[in-house]
């Protein structure tokens, strides 16, 4: 018998194939270019055929982004867990929840979404549409359900009149998760001194600490980038990176109930990562530091532990480049950018 988590997820999903239609995908480079720009060195934006990029979804995606009534009792909203000055993550281990309770995981960054080929740390959601749908039915975060959201806000004449010129319709489901997405997916993050260096050519942008430390990352001693790699600094894939021999959260087997996925976890993105701790899943580490000591020592024993997480034996200043060289991986204009305010 399913536990009852597993048959949580698997009626959140069940409402998700409703609201999902159409997979078919429309590519750009650059809409609306004072709101989406793709940085050098990035792939093209993929919308869903039925919810291509306007400003009107933006506008109403961007206003449901920052609304606490999603939540229950109106006390949190996207943005009270995914904050622009921690590049759209948060500063504490696990968020609270609209009944104060503590979230499960750590809320990752939603910078580059867009790219994602599926969501939450199990990677149980095949489309950002359909990842809102978590968060709003989860107990611990916005402890309501999509059917009372639409309920609360349906009679909200102006979010009545943005649904209509966003989408022709009423505020509904669809209206709702398509605007969201279309909101989370113009959270491009690619300004950064390694871009400047790598994308752009000005070899001056780096100091000599980062560059070693970029080549360390990108070296066979370490194998950072057998994990953190390509544009987004993550190749996307589900691995136990060694941080306790037992977990109280099993991870990707949670989603599939294969023994070889207990406690994998997607691999997140690197970028921005000085700004996105605490790190790992459950938010256990507090700072870079802490993070590089983890991997220099090769992780704790786990059965379905990476075969790329061993003792790196570094040096006191081969971890100070590394840390230098992931903090050029800031963004500042993102979290300055006053449309996401």
């Amino acid at each position: 018998m399913k536990s009852p988590l597993v048959r949580r997820f698997f009626l959140i999903f069940s409402f998700c194939t409703i609201l999902y239609s159409c997979k078919k995908e429309i590519a750009i480079s650059v809409v609306e270019e004072e709101i989406i720009n793709i940085p050098m060195g990035f792939p093209l934006i993929k919308f869903p055929a039925d919810n291509s990029f306007t400003k009107e979804r933006w506008k109403l995606g961007k206003q449901l982004f920052f609304d606490k009534q999603l939540s229950k009792n109106n006390t949190i909203s996207c943005a009270s867990c995914h904050k622009q000055k921690f590049a759209f993550s948060d500063d504490v281990a696990l968020s609270k929840g609209d009944n104060n309770s503590i979230g499960t995981s750590n809320a990752p960054t939603l910078a580059n979404v867009a790219y994602h080929p599926y969501f939450t740390r199990a990677g149980g959601v095949p489309t950002l549409e359909m990842q809102i749908l978590v968060p709003i039915q989860e107990h611990n975060e916005f402890n309501t359900n999509m059917v009372d959201v639409v309920e609360k806000l349906r009679n909200n004449n102006f979010y009545q009149t943005m649904a209509k010129t966003a989408y022709n319709r009423d505020l509904d489901a669809f209206v709702i998760t398509r605007a969201l997405a279309t909101f989370e997916r113009s959270l491009i993050s690619g300004n950064t001194k390694f871009d400047e260096y790598y994308y752009k050519g000005k070899t001056n942008a780096l100091n000599e600490s980062e560059k070693r430390g970029l080549s360390l990352f990108n070296s066979n001693k370490t194998n950072c980038s057998g994990c953190h790699s390509g544009f987004d600094f993550t190749n996307y894939a589900f691995e136990n990176n060694g941080l306790y021999p037992i977990y109280a959260d099993s991870g990707r087997m949670r989603l599939t109930q294969l023994p070889q996925d207990r406690a994998r976890f997607k691999v997140p993105t690197l970028r921005n990562i000085a700004l996105t701790g605490p790190y790992m899943h459950d938010g256990s580490f507090n700072t870079l530091n802490d993070v590089i000591e983890h991997y220099n020592a090769g992780g704790q024993s786990h059965i379905n532990k990476s075969n790329l997480i061993k003792p790196l034996l570094l040096t006191a200043r081969e971890k100070q480049d590394l840390i230098n060289f992931l903090k050029t991986l800031t963004d500042h204009k993102l979290i300055q950018n006053s449309n996401f305010q």
